[in-house]
């Protein structure tokens, strides 16, 4: 893969339209202290406008952790406004993430925690080792979770996100699949060739109709439902101005014509 930009905290490879951010320097578990999450967000930033990309996978150093939360440390010494300034700062690159035009894909192989499980949770696609575990812990600190803790209870159900965030409690990688906090769950041996494979299905499709797609995704979590149906036929009539409907289209047919052929 092809080195594009390296930070202290942060580097970001790519190599067929798939672009790899990887967290360094952060401890074996990842963890978000105010320059490493200030690192991540110019480096999501930085892809943003890149025309050639077509699948971001966000990864932490090693298999001990995607993220294990935020820097207790550095929380340990806030007050009322250094604590917003800094929760602020881990929502934007929540947000970074979340509005990020292409499917980012979330490699989680071991801990995702806190403030880490809220960055997965604005990622598209979330695929974990059977290894993983996954826990909401701040009340245990005494403090809420907050920010994008908030896309829990649409993800999976009031009551799991309940559990969840009024507990502390961790859960293991089959709990976290049956509630449907995680798409995939595969042997930790297996996870980078799952999270290549599916990056590189979605590198093989239209780029603006993924694009739509996912901007759709995020709309329609926002709208009524009503809104969002009569507003969609106006979006299927767009696509078909990118040419790439009557690309695929034309290449499904031709694949059939030939099967035909064949027999």
């Amino acid at each position: 893969m092809t080195l594009i930009e390296r930070s202290n905290h942060c580097t970001i490879h790519a190599a067929d339209r798939i672009a790899t951010i990887t967290i360094v320097n952060a401890g074996t578990l990842n963890i978000l202290a105010t320059p490493v999450i200030d690192d991540i967000t110019r480096s999501v930033e930085l892809l943003r406008n890149e025309s050639d990309l077509r699948v971001l996978v966000l990864r932490g150093s090693g298999d001990k952790a995607f993220i294990g939360g935020a820097d207790i440390k550095e929380m340990a010494g806030l007050r009322r406004e250094s604590a917003e300034r800094f929760i602020s700062g881990l929502g934007r690159l929540c947000d970074a993430v979340r509005h990020f035009p292409l499917p980012v894909i979330a490699r989680m192989p071991g801990w995702s925690l806190g403030g880490g499980l809220e960055v997965a949770l604005a990622c598209d696609i979330r695929i974990a080792s059977d290894a993983a575990r996954f826990g909401m812990p701040e009340v245990k600190v005494g403090i809420p979770s907050v920010i994008h803790a908030a896309l829990m209870p649409r993800l999976i159900g009031s009551a799991h996100a309940s559990w969840l965030m009024l507990t502390g409690e961790s859960i293991d990688a089959e709990q976290a699949r049956a509630w449907g906090l995680v798409d995939r769950v595969v042997p930790l041996a297996e996870i980078d060739a799952e999270v290549a494979r599916v990056a590189s299905l979605l590198a093989g499709l239209g780029t603006q109709a993924v694009r739509q797609q996912k901007r759709l995704l995020r709309e329609w979590a926002e709208r009524p439902l009503e809104q969002s149906i009569a507003e969609s036929v106006a979006e299927f009539g767009s696509a078909f101005a990118s040419g790439e409907p009557q690309r695929y289209m034309g290449e499904f047919i031709e694949r059939q014509r030939d099967k035909k052929s064949a027999r």
